[in-house]
């Protein structure tokens, strides 16, 4: 099963074999299993499989073909709407609407969404992380109609594998890895950890197709631009204020 997980990786080309029922409901059975704070847990996932539901979906992650090629599309959210109904209506007084109420409730959803991830590939399926759920939220929360105190946080696609796919690079786990205290990267020790991704073959190519001199700059002035980063955050903060989770000042 170790060796199994080490040489995960991401699924973007899915077959037409659809993805059971039953299957489905299994996986998120041990999803909801998964560890969350203070047992509340504090997310919901909305499952879409109607193609029309998919293609209304697609916009919001800049039209990836995963989102209308994949059987199943899962929105994994931080959702404190529940919880806060369940209290009111026990004579409790709920104070979730707050950023630190988000985030525990964000971490719940990730956790969930990652058992969810590991279990689906145990059984021979593939699933992409759509890393574009935060910056789009809202027009995600239109699509899925997500009341306030519900925040989409991430999407996963999910499908039987087209083709086997080809393991990502990974840095070495010296680059991730801090013993008892958090040991600051020198110059050297970032050439180092960088080397073998900075020279794979593919990545050179893409610093070229780029015309770029470094990968670096290819995140920093094409994929992942300071001025996007900055509107998203915008658009962030906006939908969180929508949502009930930042007080109007």
């Amino acid at each position: 099963m170790l060796e199994f997980m080490k040489q995960r990786a991401t699924l973007r080309q899915y077959s037409e074999k659809p993805v059971s029922e039953e299957l489905l409901n299994e996986l998120l059975e041990i999803a909801c299993r998964a560890s969350n704070t203070g047992n509340m847990q504090l997310y919901s996932i909305v499952v879409t499989r109607d193609a029309a539901g998919k293609q209304a979906l697609a916009p919001a992650h800049f039209n990836q073909p995963q989102v209308t090629n994949a059987p199943v599309v899962l929105t994994f959210c931080a959702d404190l709407n529940r919880y806060t109904k369940w209290c009111l209506q026990r004579d409790a007084h709920p104070g979730f609407d707050n950023i630190q109420s988000l985030a525990y409730a964000a971490i719940d959803a990730v956790i969930a969404s990652q058992a969810f991830c590991t279990a689906a590939e145990a059984n021979g399926l593939g699933i992409c992380y759509l890393g574009t759920t935060t910056y789009n939220a809202d027009k995600i929360i239109d699509v899925l109609q997500l009341p306030t105190l519900v925040m989409p946080i991430v999407t996963i696609s999910l499908g039987y594998p087209a083709a086997e796919p080809s393991p990502c690079e990974r840095l070495p786990l010296a680059a991730i890895l801090h013993q008892e205290h958090y040991h600051d990267y020198s110059s050297d020790d970032i050439d180092k950890l960088f080397f073998e991704k900075e020279n794979l073959p593919a990545n050179k190519h893409y610093v070229e197709i780029n015309n770029k001199q470094t990968l670096a700059q290819v995140f920093t002035d094409i994929r992942y631009t300071k001025k996007d980063n900055e509107f998203f955050s915008e658009t962030f903060i906006e939908t969180l204020k929508k949502q009930g989770f930042l007080k109007l000042v």
